[in-house]
């Protein structure tokens, strides 16, 4: 079998072809979409728990900091897991454990403990760190480094269709089938009513249980393409001359990273809460979980986009580009009411489309051999969207509307990040790459 021969991101075989990784490309698709879809199950999750176990934003957003935080913790570890077994048993192993954490919300909702939904969340959300930590890298570096945010933003485009397809899930089996769901704001529940709105998350996630299990299957039995040793052992040689702390993107990108999570999710796990609030949309909670749809639906429009766009056009100017927009209609949502604030917010959902796709790859776009431990930084800044409890104490001390004004700040660290902060510094030189996935 002819060597693998080195890119300006990783190794691929010698005559491969964009045709060639079509259907490896298509199978982690899939991935994105899975996560994508439960991670945002926990967006109309949190309003469904705040009536059950009566919290207020504090508590609410803390449920999405711990789901967070396993991205904190789990990282490194998922790394040394995928050196140790490569990616593809760590892929089937990740989709198992998010399988595992599923049914673990159903003893949770049967209890009901607040706690149990703790630990569990931690448990799914661990599973689809590794998940980011082997298929992010994975596509990024599976062609030359000038296609790479655009190869990512496809991939993430994905992601962002399992984001859309989850509200309505989720408004459907869990706010349309429980009491506090479908009740108009400020109702307040029995705790016969609390006990069986516990239960009515039963379903959903026994059926996001079984095609986590189907799709570990399916992968676990696919001719997954290796990346190939060669560029690993030059890496382990090449480490020792090289720092982190030389690269400009990379050390600025892990803030960006962190600081953008930030901003996606809280405008998600508040969106429900905002968007039914008597002098916004004045709606239920299932129809407000409804126009989630839209926020995500942009998202995905936005990445499709994105992808065509940077092709043609350098990906820090297009980033720089969505956050300028992202920052005005994140005033609008703030210093607005009524219809125009709520669609201000969901706008945001199309110019937050390209950003963590766009700042992974510029981030690790001249590390060489730095490659996979940049990477791994780059994944753990995702724990920022743990911070997302600060928001939740904004509003409730100042107010849900003001606290959207740290959202804007957050936009306005992309914005920096694309004009100055992800300027290459000290690129490593690898052989040019010869291969490209859109070929």
């Amino acid at each position: 079998m002819p060597a693998p021969i080195s890119t300006r991101q990783g190794t691929v075989p010698h005559g491969a072809s964009g045709a060639s990784y079509a259907p490896a490309l298509t199978l982690l698709a899939s991935l994105f979409f899975m996560w994508g879809f439960i991670t945002v199950i926990n967006n109309t999750l949190l309003p469904h728990l705040r009536s059950v176990f009566d919290l207020n934003y504090t508590q609410t957003t803390l449920i999405e900091s711990v789901w967070f935080i396993a991205y904190f913790f789990a990282s490194i570890p998922s790394a040394k897991l995928i050196e140790r077994i490569g990616y593809q048993k760590s892929l089937v192993i990740g989709l198992l454990v998010m399988a595992a954490g599923a049914l673990g919300m159903v003893l949770a909702a049967s209890l009901p403990s607040y706690g149990v939904t703790l630990v569990m969340l931690f448990v799914i959300a661990s599973g689809i760190t590794l998940l980011q930590v082997a298929a992010n890298p994975y596509v990024a570096v599976i062609g030359p480094s000038n296609t790479a945010s655009a190869r990512l933003n496809l991939v993430q485009a994905m992601n962002s269709a399992g984001t859309m397809l989850a509200p309505l899930f989720g408004a459907y089996l869990i706010l349309g089938r429980s009491k506090g769901g479908t009740a108009e704001a400020g109702t307040v529940l029995t705790q016969a009513e609390r006990l069986a709105d516990a239960q009515s998350v039963i379903l959903p996630y026994v059926l996001v249980a079984v095609v986590l299990v189907v799709l570990a299957v399916i992968i676990a039995r696919f001719p997954l393409p290796a990346m190939g040793s060669s560029t690993s052992r030059v890496a382990k040689e090449e480490r020792k001359k090289h720092s982190l702390w030389n690269h400009r993107n990379l050390v600025f990108g892990v803030p960006a990273i962190f600081i953008y999570l930030i901003a996606e999710i809280g405008v998600a796990n508040l969106f429900v809460n905002f968007v039914s609030q008597p002098d916004i949309a004045n709606v239920t909670n299932e129809l407000a979980g409804r126009y989630l749809t839209f926020l995500w639906g942009g998202m995905m429009i936005g990445r499709f986009v994105g992808s065509f766009v940077m092709q043609k056009v350098d990906a820090a100017k297009v980033l720089a580009f969505f956050s300028i927009g992202a920052f005005i209609v994140m005033l609008g949502a703030t210093f607005l009411s009524g219809p125009a604030a709520m669609w201000s917010l969901i706008l945001v959902g199309l110019f937050h489309s390209i950003m963590f796709p766009t700042i992974f790859t510029l981030g690790i776009k001249g590390l060489g051999p730095l490659t996979e431990e940049g990477s791994g930084l780059l994944i753990m800044a995702i724990a920022g969207g743990a911070l997302v409890v600060v928001q939740g104490w904004l509003a409730d001390k100042y107010g849900l509307q003001w606290s959207f004004l740290l959202t804007a700040a957050c936009e306005l660290y992309i914005l920096f990040y694309a004009v100055w902060g992800s300027k290459v510094t000290n690129p490593i030189d690898d052989v040019p790459a010869d291969t490209d996935v859109f070929a």
